[in-house]
């Protein structure tokens, strides 16, 4: 059998125990059945595990105590995209099937269960989307470990998965069989199936004859083992045995997970721990003395900092944890560590207790406080960097123990700002599919990071309506970039002094001269800051004539989303990237943003005087009713803020080339100071093609400035025109209905279009001789009333013919936008099911043909995780008209939305 060994490679656990639920019945008619205390002790036990194991290091696992929804999916987004070994997913806590459906439901903090007509669940994660999220990763094995009630639902998801490629990297242990209820356990001690996988990580799983233990824990001999015992010695809620189940490819390739302690492990790795399973062998009298000792060292360390009080005295792992200065027993809790101590004098012992906390039982570390940092997406890669490096300085730990986590995610700039503005309730609380900051954004942030300050005075509630948020920018930025045209160095000007002191049109007058097959391209403004920035200098003060300026940056297709985007791009195409300038933050030449390996021409920077740059700034947001752990919070975020800025006693102040962590971190990243003459934060090869000092620079943004900007970008060609394509064929039946299905989510994207836009939908299903039927006819509309037209469609009993409805789609556009320049977009909404009338002969090729000539993108949107794979119809299309695919191995939901905002002015 093959066997994968993750051990040296970038691998990533992530735990999710759900101890703590806001709804639980009978006060929530709509709640969970209860809370499960006894989560809260497997994640303790099982980080202890894993990093014993020597699989895993402990920088490498992020523990989710208890998060909402949204705080899981971003959680989950980043150890997917983070890991290149072995990706682990752990999770505890209520999961729930529909009444009717194999669907696991895995359910977080704010889960509830809503009853009635419209049966479903609210606040939890459908396990077909994690899958979907844990596909997308470079991971090269991913084990998923579920330890809560119907469990073994999820072998009938990943068994329905089409993707070959995922069933094979993906195993999954399931701590029960299918439609069965579990108990937890007491509150005291972690659940039955996590508590006995500890054990076995940890001391081992004997051969098939029972005769000794390898120094190796494997997946295939881990679930062979728990699915023994729990049969044995337990039952489900119905009196069943109770089973635990694994799903791996066949033939199976065996995961490494662990080392049993007292094996050989890497050097460097934590000496082994005990008081959990391996008293439990024959030993000799040396070794029980020394499991002895440990044990006792342990519970002293944690009688001493208060983490149990003297009457819930465990020797094990499995005592509960809390932080120092919050358990009950003060004195008593001193006294009885003492009497420990006396008792180990007796016994010869006092030199064992003489020991650094931080060398100790790592368990008896009190959960650290979480704080959630919001950023602009250019600055995401630079301040995840920054905050990891914090997680494990000296400004964040404390006798071994972190005292706080960190949680970074990034979110379009345009969005941030009307959430925080305009959403502060709904933030809190999603009353709608309509408007969900949690959903489209993420969760409330502790800590916000925007591009500029401005950004965060754009924010600030213009007090008409009730806010349930405060910001608190610092009075100043901590770090700058200038916006710079980067140009291929075959055509960037030879001398410093012609790259710098001109305005931006002044520097492209001088490109089009030397090169009049140069284009200019600049991001996404609704995304970025620096894009916004950029659009700011492309207008210039009180320009008139808003769309000749968006002409000359027009491309073909939707623009980057990002910066960093951008760049990575430019090289997919060799005359593109020798012949196209980009409008970015000077910082991502220095970076690379992680595309390094792709670039293929050398870039220098041309400095224009009129163009604000990047003043990234450092906000604290507080929320209305966010106040029961306030005082701690504050702490953390002021030590966090303190290390990051090079201010106050957590860094050095910054003078000169003394600057605090959190400043080298930018610094690497191609960061300048933020006054004074801007010089760079860390020295940097001067083959980057920057220059140290170019000039004086523009002045900073004004929120006012930033807003109109946004505000003729996206009316730069008047009103939009998007017509919608509605697969209503009989195979679209099981993605028809709720939100999530296809008339709810092309609902969602009506956001963006407002009462001056045009628009339609077409019922795609061929019932006669129209491969189409008009559901919502064409022209401006009021947004209930598009709504109402949506949701009277049905699924009708026929085939649809994407090919006819698409090539009639293109006539229709063209014709429409003959006489104007007005934004169009065609939507087409499908499950791929009738592609046979795509790829029959000729059709393809014609319609391609045909979406290159009328000009009009096309937004195929397949709700299929392989829609948009290369050379499928779908993509092929979507590149023919300069449109974009997208399909379920993203967020489908999302990504349209941001496709017909971009069409529509969305004024309502």
């Amino acid at each position: 059998m093959d066997r994968f060994d993750p051990r040296g490679k970038a691998n990533r656990a992530l735990l999710v125990g759900v101890s703590e639920y806001e709804f639980t019945r009978p006060k929530h008619r709509d709640g969970v059945p209860g809370q499960l205390p006894a989560v809260a002790h497997n994640l303790a036990v099982l980080v202890r595990a894993l990093e014993r194991g020597g699989v895993l290091r402990p920088l490498e696992i992020t523990v989710a105590r208890s998060p909402r929804l949204a705080d899981f999916r971003h959680s989950l987004r980043a150890a997917a995209d983070s890991a290149e070994g072995l990706l682990l997913l752990y999770f505890a806590g209520h999961g729930a099937v529909p009444s009717a459906g194999d669907e696991l439901w895995l359910q977080m903090r704010d889960a509830e269960v809503v009853r009635g007509e419209t049966a479903g669940f609210e606040g939890a994660a459908r396990f077909t989307n994690v899958l979907r999220i844990l596909a997308n990763s470079h991971a090269e094995r991913i084990v998923v470990v579920l330890d809560c009630c119907n469990a073994g639902n999820a072998a009938r998801v990943w068994e329905a998965v089409e993707r070959p490629d995922v069933r094979r990297r993906v195993s999954v242990l399931m701590s029960v069989q299918a439609n069965h209820r579990i108990d937890a356990g007491d509150a005291d001690t972690p659940t039955p199936f996590t508590a006995r996988m500890v054990e076995l990580l940890t001391s081992g799983v004997e051969d098939r004859e029972g005769e000794g233990r390898g120094d190796e824990v494997h997946f295939l001999a881990l679930a062979e083992a728990l699915r023994a015992y729990m049969s044995a010695h337990h039952r489900t809620e119905r009196g069943e045995a109770w089973e635990p189940q694994s799903r791996t490819e066949n033939p199976p390739v065996d995961v490494v997970l662990g080392i049993r302690a007292g094996a050989g492990r890497p050097v460097g790795s934590r000496a082994e721990a005990v008081g959990t399973g391996a008293a439990s062998r024959p030993t000799s009298g040396r070794r029980r003395h020394r499991a002895f000792v440990a044990r006792m060292r342990a519970a002293a360390a944690r009688l001493w900092s208060g983490a149990v009080g003297p009457g819930a005295l465990r020797l094990s792992a499995a005592a509960p944890h809390r932080p120092p200065g919050h358990a009950p027993g003060g004195r008593s809790t001193r006294r009885a560590a003492v009497v420990l101590l006396v008792l180990a004098a007796a016994l010869g012992l006092v030199g064992y207790f003489v020991v650094d906390n931080a060398a100790s039982d790592r368990s008896a570390c009190g959960p650290p406080v979480e704080l959630r940092l919001l950023t602009d997406p250019d600055l995401e890669s630079t301040v995840r960097k920054a905050a990891d490096t914090y997680l494990t300085s000296a400004a964040n730990t404390t006798g071994g123990c972190r005292r706080s986590g960190i949680t970074v995610y990034g979110a379009g700039s345009a969005a941030v700002v009307a959430g925080l503005r305009d959403q502060s309730d709904p933030w809190q609380r999603p009353v709608s599919d309509d408007t969900d900051p949690q959903r489209d954004i993420g969760p409330q942030p502790d800590i916000w990071i925007p591009g500029t300050r401005a950004t965060a005075v754009r924010a600030r509630s213009s007090g008409v309506a009730r806010t349930y948020v405060t910001l608190e920018p610092d009075a100043a930025p901590f770090a700058y970039s200038p916006m710079v045209l980067s140009l291929p160095q075959g055509i960037a000007e030879d001398s410093q002094r012609d790259r710098t002191g001109d305005s931006l049109a002044g520097l492209r007058a001088k490109l089009a001269r030397r090169d009049k097959s140069v284009s200019v391209r600049r991001p996404d403004p609704e995304y970025t800051d620096s894009a916004l920035l950029a659009t700011v200098g492309l207008y210039g003060p009180g320009r008139a004539d808003v769309g000749r300026a968006e002409g000359g940056v027009a491309q073909t297709g939707p623009p980057a989303p990002t910066a960093g985007d951008l760049l990575c791009t430019l090289p997919d195409n060799a005359d593109t990237d020798r012949s196209t300038a980009a409008l970015v933050p000077e910082f991502l030449m220095v970076s690379g943003v992680g595309c390094d390996r792709t670039t293929r021409t050398p870039r220098m920077a041309e400095y224009p005087d009129d163009v604000p740059g990047l003043t990234p700034t450092f906000v604290r947001v507080r929320w209305t009713g966010g106040d029961k752990d306030e005082a701690a919070r504050d702490d953390a975020v002021r030590r966090f803020h303190d290390w990051l800025t090079g201010t106050g006693d957590a860094g050095e102040k910054n003078s000169g080339k003394e600057v605090g962590n959190g400043l080298a971190v930018f610094g690497q990243d191609g960061f300048r100071a933020p006054s004074g003459s801007h010089a760079f934060l860390a020295a940097h090869d001067s083959a980057t093609g920057l220059i140290s000092d170019p000039g004086r620079p523009a002045g900073a943004a004004g929120a006012a400035a930033m807003d109109t900007a946004l505000n003729q970008y996206r009316n730069a060609k008047g009103p939009g025109r998007v017509l919608f394509l509605l697969d209503s064929s009989g195979s679209m039946a099981g993605l028809w209905q709720g939100p999530g299905g296809a008339p709810g989510i092309l609902k969602q994207s009506l956001g963006g279009l407002g009462t001056q836009d045009e628009y339609g939908v077409w019922s795609v299903a061929s019932l006669g001789r129209s491969p189409y039927a008009e559901l919502l006819p064409f022209g401006p509309h009021k947004r209930g009333d598009a709504e109402r037209a949506l949701d009277g469609a049905a699924v009708k009993d026929a085939e649809a013919d994407p090919y006819g409805a698409l090539k009639a789609a293109l006539d229709t556009m063209a014709l429409k936008g003959r006489d104007d320049d007005r934004p169009e977009l065609i939507v087409f909404l499908t499950d791929d099911e009738d592609d046979n009338h795509l790829t029959a002969k000729g059709h393809l090729d014609e319609l391609l043909t045909s979406a290159r000539t009328k000009g009009v993108p096309v937004v195929m949107a397949a709700l299929d995780s392989g829609g948009c794979a290369k050379g499928r119809p779908d993509q092929r299309i979507s590149d023919a008209s300069g449109g974009r695919c997208l399909d379920t191995k993203g967020d489908l939901v999302a990504g349209l939305r941001d496709e017909v905002a971009r069409t529509g002015t969305g004024d309502e």
